[in-house]
């Protein structure tokens, strides 16, 4: 079992109705990953997969202002769904588009990643792989939020454990 976070965009009316009816928002938000093809695929959707914790240690080194795990508001108890506006997607969009892959790189340190345990702790393997791989990670996150702030959307952001 991993633990990943992925995004789909949302309107306004689907967020509010899942803050008010979250039984619904689990249904609706399972039912848009369904099957092999989305039942949207017009919307914005994207990772960061299992690579969040990595990108959020190299995130936290700058000064782009995202918590994977804080941003957004809860909507399951449990902490599997969040809504985020589309306010805060397009401030997202906003800052990681302004900030270049490389100002991430910069703090790429496997030994202290492994150190530090961050998820999901294989950075002492491979660290040039697992620095591509992050990279991939993070030019998905980047268009995902480019793309949903570009159609005005919010998004649904899933926990997965």
């Amino acid at each position: 079992m991993s633990v990943s976070i992925g995004f789909i965009s949302a309107t306004t009316e689907e967020l509010d109705r899942a803050e008010k009816d979250p039984s619904w928002a689990d249904e609706y938000v399972y039912k848009l990953y369904d099957g092999d093809d989305l039942s949207m695929p017009d919307r914005p959707y994207g990772g960061p997969d299992k690579a969040w914790a990595g990108l959020q240690f190299l995130l936290d080194g700058t000064d782009v202002d995202l918590e994977f795990l804080m941003d957004g508001f809860q909507i399951l108890e449990d902490g599997t769904l969040f809504g985020w506006s589309p306010a805060q997607i397009e401030s997202v969009a906003r800052q990681l588009r302004a900030t270049p892959w490389e100002r991430l790189a910069v703090h790429y340190d496997p030994e202290r990643m492994t150190k530090e345990e961050v998820y999901p702790n294989t950075w002492r393997f491979s660290p040039e792989d697992d620095l591509d791989w992050l990279e991939r990670a993070y030019e998905e996150l980047v268009t995902f939020f480019t793309k949903a702030a570009e159609r005005g959307y919010g998004a649904f952001m899933t926990f997965s454990f």
